[in-house]
């Protein structure tokens, strides 16, 4: 702490990424990283911008993977808008279009950047419980909101809403900005990006990080009406006018370009999802439904912080969270076969010693 600190920085708590630890032989299930690598293509893309060119800036606009993604999703190039990961696409969104005089409205048990970036953009919220069964209830968004922003698939349960669902509340609140956080949509969730075309007021944030298996590249997107993605570029060139390097740019467009690597990827992580899911259920745990690369498990008789510190020393990170109603539960992420089998041994071990 400095006496130079502004009275914001001294207000904030920030947020508090995954840890990325430095243990040998470490099975991380802890930060929803793909347990595969990216495409070979993407690889190759980035290796080919590895020239005399990096001395020049990138596009700013990144006009080509605009263009891409526009195709891809079969939107127009100006509904589309690119950043440094769909955390920084989320931060312009807070800014652009979730400050208004009525709160902002978002599940309580959610991604916990949230309420960070509330209290950084100095917005006004209501976190709206969750169901006993962890579940969001639409009829409790039923109240006044300057704007609403909800995960599909939640984060950290991993419980998804139906399009339908998403339909429903946008059409509840026609005259407020929603946005769908979809950064784990593709492991069985039903994308919103249909519903643009007819709700002005929405707008759909994805990530290569998840899916794709780029993480270690930072490239975000978000899909809306022009109106709205015209105010995120206000607040990005007013902020940070070139978002996305070169290679980010290559790499992202051969992401795209290489479907097949693409579904079987995700075909995977289903499969590995259901294979966990399973061998968590045999040993006594209770597992939410998950449509994302991770599960929320508990067990009866175990405390959450007691089991993860258990699988720490046996060099197995998963991820737990000390809050309110989920203090008990584990979010894990589908690893390969081998961290899975890892994992289940080491909790099978840690139960059969208390």
């Amino acid at each position: 702490m400095s006496r130079f600190w502004s009275r914001l920085t001294h207000e904030l708590k920030p947020y508090v990424p995954g840890e990325q630890p430095r243990i040998a032989d470490l099975v991380k299930l802890n930060t929803n990283e793909s347990p595969l690598g990216p495409s070979p293509r993407v690889l190759e893309a980035i290796r080919g911008e590895a020239t005399d060119s990096l001395r020049l800036y990138p596009d700013p606009q990144a006009s080509a993977l605009c263009a891409a993604l526009a195709t891809y999703h079969q939107v127009r190039p100006e509904q589309v808008f690119v950043g440094n990961g769909s955390d920084e696409v989320l931060a312009h969104a807070f800014a652009a279009l979730l400050k208004h005089d009525a709160p902002l409205l978002f599940p309580d048990i959610t991604y916990s950047f949230y309420p960070v970036y509330c209290r950084l953009f100095g917005i006004a919220y209501e976190a709206v419980p969750l169901d006993e069964a962890m579940q969001i209830r639409l009829a409790d968004y039923r109240r006044t909101a300057g704007a609403i922003i909800v995960p599909n698939p939640n984060a950290p349960t991993g419980v998804a809403l139906s399009r339908a669902e998403i339909a429903s509340l946008l059409e509840e609140h026609p005259d407020v900005p929603v946005v769908i956080d979809e950064a784990y949509v593709d492991f069985g969730a039903e994308t919103a990006i249909p519903l643009v075309a007819s709700h002005p007021n929405l707008l759909v944030v994805q990530t290569m990080s998840k899916s794709r298996a780029l993480a270690g590249l930072r490239v975000g997107y978000a899909i809306g009406d022009a109106g709205l993605i015209e105010a995120l570029i206000r607040v990005k060139d007013s902020f940070n006018s070139y978002p996305l390097g070169r290679p980010a740019q290559a790499g992202a467009i051969a992401a795209l370009a290489d479907e097949a690597w693409f579904q079987h990827s995700r075909a995977s992580v289903i499969e590995g999802r259901e294979r966990l899911n399973q061998g968590l259920r045999r040993l006594g745990f209770e597992v939410l439904p998950s449509s994302a690369n991770f599960v929320f498990a508990r067990h009866p008789a175990h405390q959450g912080a007691a089991l993860a510190a258990a699988l720490r020393q046996r060099a197995v990170i998963v991820r737990h969270f000390a809050a309110p109603r989920i203090s008990d539960y584990l979010r894990i992420t589908v690893g390969t076969d081998a961290q899975t089998d890892r994992l289940l041994s080491a909790l099978s071990d840690i139960l059969d010693r208390a």
